[in-house]
């Protein structure tokens, strides 16, 4: 798809230890992928070749499994991937998402594409861009935002963002669900813009000081602008905390989600490593789980996602749970509803415990103890 720059908005939300030491959305996911992952095989997929990322404050993760964008096919000689990190700046004594995108307008007025598709990296979706894209041009759109509707009885979509249409379809607001409604329409953070119009948006907002992020710059400004929307009904993820992570990685055990995440509208491009097959021995058992390779196995596993080069020690049982990489687990060790982070040691005999309404979390390279 020619015409288009590729946006990656710093995806924040609260996840505790988890992103004490990296941006939320380097979150590891599915065995083998990191959140990004999702976002930069969207634009690899739909061959979209002039990328900004605003990387946030914490880059030695994000730059150590992006590096120039190779297996995404965004290391090139024109184009390809920016990362932008986070600035404060002292002309206007704040740092958030606007006074960022302000900061590096000089990419998008240098930049000969005209129109930006803009992508929340926590939003995880295979969405067809070019169905959106035909849309977008057909209605000469200033703007195109992407929606699903959602029935939410169980209020899993608390306090996430809600879109409300008008009778022709455009956008009256995005506010906060409450759950008032069972049934409605989840912004997904993402969407087309044209780029006159973004540059507009961004330097009117931060002259008006009344908007911190592009939502509330494209909303502020929503009377002058043509702003349509695309109802997207396949599978998605919109990820905020520690439950929407785990419930987002458990539903990878279903097949049908795990093919519709993995194996519709193009492939998710990673980072390679080679990594020899997983060993299982004579006591492992494992049942409705993900693994990936490199891992020793000699306990019993379910329900769960075992990273890579994970150990699982003799006796151990781990139910509920997602393990990254490279944690051990030594033997008659019990991890139920927890989420352990990279390198971490649970030694021998500790029982971790969780909900499923509130998993356990242990941060990254911890030692845990009786």
């Amino acid at each position: 798809m020619e015409n288009i720059i590729g946006l990656i908005t710093y995806g924040r939300g609260d996840f505790g230890v988890l992103a004490a030491h990296r941006p939320a959305y380097m979150l590891p996911f599915g065995c083998r992928y990191r959140l990004i992952d999702f976002a930069l095989s969207t634009f690899s997929n739909n061959d979209i070749d002039n990328v900004a990322l605003y990387a946030g404050s914490m880059l030695r993760s994000t730059i150590d499994h992006i590096g120039n964008g190779k297996p995404w096919d965004l290391n090139r000689r024109f184009g390809g991937l920016s990362i932008f990190p986070e600035v404060y700046s002292s002309k206007y004594n704040r740092s958030d998402e606007l006074v960022n995108i302000y900061e590096s307008l000089g990419f998008y007025e240098s930049a000969v594409e005209e129109q930006i598709f803009f992508m929340d990296p926590m939003t995880i979706t295979k969405i067809d861009v070019r169905e959106v894209y035909r849309q977008h041009l057909t209605e000469d759109a200033d703007m195109t935002l992407i929606y699903k509707t959602v029935d939410d009885k169980e209020g899993r979509y608390l306090n996430y963002d809600k879109m409300t249409l008008n009778d022709d379809g455009t956008v009256k607001n995005i506010g906060v669900n409450l759950g008032t409604q069972d049934v409605f329409n989840l912004y997904l953070g993402m969407g087309f813009i044209k780029k006159s119009v973004f540059l507009d948006l961004i330097k009117n907002a931060l002259e008006n000081d009344d908007s911190y992020s592009l939502k509330g710059a494209m909303l502020k400004e929503k009377g002058r602008y043509k702003i349509r929307t695309f109802g997207y009904n396949g599978r998605v993820a919109v990820i905020r905390d520690v439950n929407s992570y785990v419930d987002a990685n458990m539903s990878l055990l279903d097949r049908d989600g795990f093919n519709e995440m993995f194996h519709v509208n193009g492939t998710i491009l990673t980072k390679s490593k080679d990594e020899p097959s997983t060993i299982y021995h004579k006591n492992a058992r494992v049942e409705h789980s993900l693994l990936a390779n490199g891992c020793i196995i000699d306990g019993t596993i379910t329900g769960s996602i075992i990273f890579r080069g994970v150990e699982i020690g003799k006796n151990a049982i781990i139910k509920n749970s997602i393990i990254m990489e490279g944690a051990i687990i030594e033997d008659d060790a019990v991890i139920i509803n927890c989420v352990i982070d990279k390198g971490t040691i649970v030694k021998e005999g500790v029982s971790l415990v969780g909900s499923p309404t509130n998993p356990y979390t242990i941060g990254k390279k911890q030692v845990i103890k009786r």
